[in-house]
């Protein structure tokens, strides 16, 4: 029996596109196992970095902790301040493990590491000098000792065993004092350097309407508030931590505005020893950094006074700034 051509022709034309499907099907299954072998592989190459920097973060640690341990000794507080960067070195470390483990911060982790190390090196060096400090003051005790068994060792009767000691007591009483003014005048330097100076004193004169917003005013009869705002400059030397800056706000006639119900006092100028009236202070948590501090005053209800006026700011005692304005 002869096969019917179009029924043959029908055959061909299934196989084909069955052929067809079947390529495309391959070659789709080709693409996604490529796909997937990328990624695989993307994956992969995250994975062996962050677990090589995982490594090298735990070997710096490990060598910052031994390194501060070997500066171990008899001295209790020296000990005490390395326990405290140890413990602040663990806490940096275990912060950037966890940018590590997340995987999407490795740049930032290792900028971190990098500072971890600069950290260590940092206390490091702290450490070396506070063993040299140390060092020194148990030489001069040694030395001190040595003269005095010295001097005792060589006095033949009580009365120039007498006249010594007391030359030796007067010579010691001496550098007491010396040593004790030479603290006082360390201290007032150091305390004059970490004066956080202020730059750029704004005073905006405001009217507080009766729906309780405030307006500018030029004019001293209708000001019942000041807006007074200042600037901080970095300073290196100041530890980080609430700062207190005392503000006098000094009318035309040369009187400080001062209302004690309004958070007004009394502070003693570092500089004369004198006490002066201060109008307020205002509280500001510095970090070296330069930052807007901005505070409202009123007078309490009783009119402010036409004319030019004056504002200092005093931080630790010192003067850390002034400006001007005018009511008119």
């Amino acid at each position: 029996m002869a096969t019917n051509p179009t029924s043959s022709q029908r055959i061909l034309l299934v196989a084909a596109v069955i052929i067809v499907a079947l390529l495309a099907v391959n070659a789709f299954l080709l693409y996604n196992k490529y796909s997937q072998d990328r990624v695989l592989t993307e994956k992969t190459t995250e994975l062996d970095a962050a677990n090589k920097l995982q490594i090298e973060l735990e070997k710096q640690y490990q060598e910052a902790l031994s390194e501060l341990e070997e500066m171990r000794g008899s001295n209790q507080e020296l000990n005490s301040i390395i326990d405290r960067q140890k413990e602040e070195l663990r806490v940096q470390k275990e912060r950037i493990s966890e940018m590590i483990r997340t995987g999407k911060e490795l740049g930032k982790a290792q900028a971190e590491m990098q500072n971890l190390r600069s950290q260590t090196e940092g206390y490091l060096a702290e450490n070396q000098r506070l063993k040299e400090e140390n060092l020194q003051l148990l030489t001069a005790k040694q030395q001190l000792e040595e003269r005095t068994q010295a001097l005792s060792a060589n006095l033949d009767s009580a009365n120039v065993r007498t006249a010594a000691l007391e030359g030796e007591k007067a010579s010691l009483s001496a550098e007491k004092e010396q040593l004790s003014s030479e603290k006082e005048v360390l201290s007032a330097t150091v305390n004059l350097a970490s004066v956080v100076k202020i730059q750029n004193v704004r005073v905006t004169p405001l009217k507080e309407r009766s729906s309780g917003k405030t307006v500018k005013k030029k004019y001293a009869k209708n000001v019942d508030q000041l807006k007074i705002c200042f600037q901080t400059i970095a300073n290196e030397v100041a530890r980080p931590g609430m700062e207190r800056f005392f503000v006098r706000i000094i009318s035309p006639l040369g009187e400080t505005l001062a209302i004690d119900q309004l958070g007004s006092g009394v502070i003693v100028d570092k500089k004369t020893g004198e006490e002066m009236r201060y109008t307020h202070i205002a509280e500001y948590d510095y970090n070296n950094d330069q930052t807007d501090v901005c505070f409202n005053w009123n007078r309490n209800l009783s009119a402010f006074q036409k004319g030019n006026y004056k504002v200092e700011v005093y931080n630790k005692g010192h003067k850390a700034g002034e400006g001007n304005f005018e009511l008119k």
